[in-house]
């Protein structure tokens, strides 16, 4: 437990700090799988962002389903965060009766705008109590994780700055394919990949006469 909270304090990125939250949070609930998702709204999309499963109920990492009719949803809109009996509370959630879930827990995870970014679960195959106690875990962690989503979005956005900057500068603005620049850098990336004496770069050139009044 002292390894795994030593993690935590020292976490420097989003799946840093999750993992091993995603373990204190089984060892709290006694719910064998944990995971966090993050929500698109707009898209309609909900996507597993991490997750953990120690006994027979698994939840696939990397899933993304719809958000309509999901779990989450249903408990968000309801107020209801816990149940031990979700084929009878919400008969109609199709991913969780596809998985087999029968005990759920979730709080949301809100930005500091509060805009949601996902939800922070627990779940059994068995029916199972809620321990004492668990309810506050899971929301202090989804305010660690939330604290630490918004510590990467300057990072994030700063990323995707570059890779915009990076894109511009290989891209024609006009017809937006690869300019001179981005040629020239792939043929020294090629070339620089070749085997001296055993493999050849062939350049194809085409002329196009008049092509400038098609262009205009």
């Amino acid at each position: 437990m002292g390894a795994l909270a030593s993690s935590v304090a020292h976490a420097r990125t989003l799946e840093e700090l999750v993992r091993p939250l995603l373990e204190l949070l089984q060892t709290v609930t006694g719910l064998e799988s944990t995971y966090l998702t993050t929500i698109d709204e707009g898209a309609g999309v909900q996507h597993i962002l991490f997750a953990r499963n120690t006994h027979r109920l698994q939840i696939p990492e990397g899933l993304s389903v719809s958000w309509e009719g999901t779990l989450c949803k249903r408990a968000l809109e309801e107020g209801c965060l816990y149940t031990d009996d979700v084929a009878n509370c919400w008969s109609d959630a199709a991913p969780a009766r596809a998985l087999g879930i029968a005990t759920y827990a979730s709080t949301a995870v809100r930005t500091d705008d509060g805009v949601l970014f996902g939800t922070l679960c627990a779940a059994s195959d068995e029916r199972k109590p809620l321990v004492d106690g668990a309810e506050q875990v899971l929301q202090m962690f989804s305010r660690l994780i939330a604290q630490q989503v918004e510590r990467e979005r300057p990072v994030q956005a700063l990323r995707h700055a570059n890779d915009t900057l990076a894109v511009s500068a290989l891209t024609d603005a006009i017809t937006r394919l690869p300019n001179r620049r981005a040629l020239m850098k792939e043929m020294d990336r090629r070339l620089a990949s070749l085997k001296t004496g055993y493999q050849a770069l062939l350049v194809a050139f085409i002329d196009l006469d008049h092509f400038k009044s098609i262009n205009d």
